[in-house]
């Protein structure tokens, strides 16, 4: 994103309620189980315009990929999916994730449905285009056709998949740091507010700015049979983009990395983006693809690390755990409402303007939807699922409440609230309180259904 480009989305920040509901459990530690893995092309027709230039798909770098497992204890089973995708929002998401349940015989809240966020892929919320359309000079968006083919592709992957369950008997984990890849956008001025430092930065003064607050190791946790690994699921937090802008669709440095080690390993790979709100390349990314190489090489090479550094245990039993948060629309600034009709008025205005109010306006008239959290333990390790584009502090909170386990996290699940900030990212100002959907007073409520999911 630029300072130019006005927000895409809404979060809504209020309450938390919290439910326990465990899915299912192993009948005994050290019992086996069953894992399978699948991999779907979700690339977009060409010629659908996709986020973030809006242009017609016109180039297709790398397919982009629906990667996950599935994972049946005899009781129940589990899905772990990532998605090459920038955003799946409100009912697209919900839409997604009931239709991969079903392909792999799973109730709906033991999937954990998550996008890389890319910024060379699509940004689906199709509950924000009966808006685009009903206007006197409609905007361009993804057609529903667009949209379902690979849905369809991910589900028939996803189905395929229930016939090539292997067991395996032990969990591992390991991590390692990733060196000169992140850095905080939220640039300290000194004076209680901030400077941000986006994506990709040129300013020599913001480059030379420390890394600031970011979680920098990579999280890899893998499930084995015996002493062969089966399957690693990855966890780091960033923006994962280099450069974008274009008609072109990329998996960018992270979803390079993560190929580059299963082509290495012979062992499949899925990567998660973590609380990556204010998490980004900026320091180490001036848009070029030299730089892109740069920031490839070095993920790569600390994702071999940790996979390399894992530790295992025999398999331990699963417990799921699940809360609710409902969230409260802001109506300040650019989100009262002549503000927004005025924005989608605007028919020379990017797509992403127009789009970004849509957007905020269909997640605004789902106040009344909770948004869904999990936690899956196994052993002493837990992946903690989250929606939205989250901030770092999150992430770090979740592993200080819980020093004695292995805590790996996972954002970006439905990207219908935008970003969950702190509360005092509105009075410091910079990027994310510009592209929240959701009143400041959010925090209390995260931190809460955090504490839940981490008992």
């Amino acid at each position: 994103m630029t300072s130019k480009q006005v927000t895409r989305r809404s979060f809504l920040g209020f309450s938390a309620a919290g439910v326990l509901a465990g899915c299912a459990t192993f009948k005994s530690p050290g019992a086996k189980g069953r894992i399978a893995t699948f991999n779907a092309d979700v690339t977009p027709p060409l010629g659908t315009p996709i986020y973030s230039s809006f242009q017609p798909l016109a180039v297709i770098e790398q397919p982009l990929q629906a990667k996950g497992v599935i994972i049946d204890d005899g009781s129940a089973r589990y899905v772990l999916c990532a998605v090459d995708y920038c955003e799946l929002c409100n009912s697209t998401y919900t839409r997604w994730r009931k239709a991969v349940a079903d392909a792999a015989g799973a109730e709906p809240g033991c999937v954990a449905l998550h996008t890389v966020h890319q910024h060379t892929a699509p940004m689906l919320d199709e509950d924000s285009f009966p808006i685009l359309d009903s206007l006197a000079s409609p905007c361009v968006h993804p057609s529903v056709d667009s949209i379902q083919i690979p849905l369809d592709r991910l589900v028939s992957a996803v189905r395929s998949a229930q016939s090539q369950f292997q067991p395996y008997s032990q969990i591992g984990a390991g991590q390692a740091k990733a060196e000169r890849v992140a850095s905080n956008r939220r640039i300290p001025n000194g004076d209680g507010t901030v400077t941000t430092r986006y994506s990709s930065c040129k300013d020599p003064k913001l480059i030379d700015a420390p890394e600031g607050l970011i979680d920098p190791y990579v999280k890899t946790i893998t499930f084995a049979n015996g002493d062969k690994p089966v399957a690693r699921l990855h966890y780091y937090a960033t923006h994962p983009q280099s450069f974008y802008g274009d008609p072109r669709a990329s998996i960018d440095f992270a979803g390079m990395a993560r190929e580059w080690l299963e082509n290495q390993e012979g062992v499949f790979q899925v990567y998660f983006n973590g609380c990556g709100g204010n998490i980004a390349a900026g320091k180490y990314n001036d848009a070029t693809p030299e730089a892109r190489q740069g920031l490839y090489e070095r993920l790569r090479a600390a994702m071999k690390a940790a996979a390399d550094s894992t530790q295992y245990a025999p398999a331990s039993p699963i417990v799921l755990r699940s809360t609710t948060l409902t969230l409260m629309a802001r109506s300040d600034g650019p989100w009262a409402q002549p503000e927004l009709d005025a924005q989608l008025a605007k028919a020379d205005a990017h797509p992403n303007a127009r789009s970004g109010a849509a957007m905020f306006m269909a997640f605004k008239n789902r106040a009344n939807v909770p948004f869904e959290l999990s936690s899956i333990q196994m052993g002493d390790q837990f992946i903690l699922n989250l929606p939205g584009e989250v901030a770092i502090e999150y992430q770090l909170f979740a592993q200080e409440l819980r020093p004695d386990k292995f805590v790996a996290a996972a954002a970006y699940a439905d990207c219908g609230p935008a970003y969950i900030n702190l509360e005092k990212f509105t009075a410091e100002g910079g990027y994310e309180p510009t592209a929240s959907h959701s009143i400041p007073q959010s925090e209390l409520p995260m931190r809460n259904a955090i504490k839940k999911l981490l008992k």
